[in-house]
């Protein structure tokens, strides 16, 4: 029921997310195994997910919003392996990226609010190494879009033939794809069509978080539901 770490979101959204420790802890196991030792970190927002990185040898972490890189700066103040910057992907500046060297970029809850998620993939893919690794994690299946959607301005949500459909447009490769979150889908599903909610509840964040990630997290380990409230892919670049 929580997407996370979108710089679409205002700051008071990412600082009650980022209490969701079991479902960041969920995340960061699938996504870490995927990437390399330079990584481009796209929506960083405050940096809930940035932390999980930092292990690595370089981090370059952008946002759109000013106040988000401010933020995370004062977060990670003494990590000479993070460089932060106020970027869009489709600026002129954001190819200057590709002097990092990145091998491997991450994008959490975050194509969905782009417009056109084709040219952002495209100029992410374009400042990576050849045979760069680009991490996605969107929220899955339109029917489940509802007033919590419409207000974090999601232009939409995404099935697996979407993300072949992108693939193929941008020319990436699929090396993994699948959903996640399954308990997570009636959720979403409920808040959407039921409930009618138009914004998360922090009750109900801690209550998944605490209750259900654990037991779900553990079962999709081992199977991969053929749902989810999210869906993960792997793409690699030429």
């Amino acid at each position: 029921m929580i997407p996370v770490g979108s710089a679409a979101y205002t700051l008071e959204d990412q600082q009650r997310m980022s209490k969701a420790k079991n479902y960041f802890a969920w995340q960061h196991r699938l996504i870490q195994k995927e990437l390399g030792r330079r990584v481009l970190e796209v929506g960083c927002g405050v940096g809930n997910f940035t932390g999980t990185l930092l292990d690595r040898e370089a981090v370059i972490a952008v946002d759109v919003q000013p106040q988000c890189i401010e933020r995370l700066k004062l977060r990670y103040p003494r990590h000479d392996n993070l460089h932060a910057f106020v970027c869009d992907v489709l600026s002129p500046e954001f190819h200057g990226l590709a002097s990092f060297h990145p091998d491997s970029s991450v994008i959490v809850n975050v194509l969905e609010h782009v417009e056109d998620d084709v040219a952002a993939l495209k100029a992410v893919a374009s400042v990576l190494t050849p045979g760069g690794v680009i991490v996605l994690l969107v929220p899955a299946f339109q029917a489940l879009y509802g007033p919590i959607d419409k207000n974090l301005d999601h232009h939409r949500r995404y099935s697996r033939g979407a993300i072949r459909s992108l693939a193929r447009r941008t020319g990436l490769r699929i090396r993994k794809l699948h959903y996640m979150n399954s308990i997570g889908f009636f959720g979403w599903w409920m808040n959407a069509h039921i409930l009618k909610r138009e914004a998360q509840s922090e009750r109900q964040i801690q209550i998944f978080d605490r209750y259900l990630v654990p037991p779900i997290s553990r079962v999709e380990r081992l199977i991969h539901p053929p749902f989810g409230q999210s869906l993960l892919a792997v793409l690699e670049a030429p």
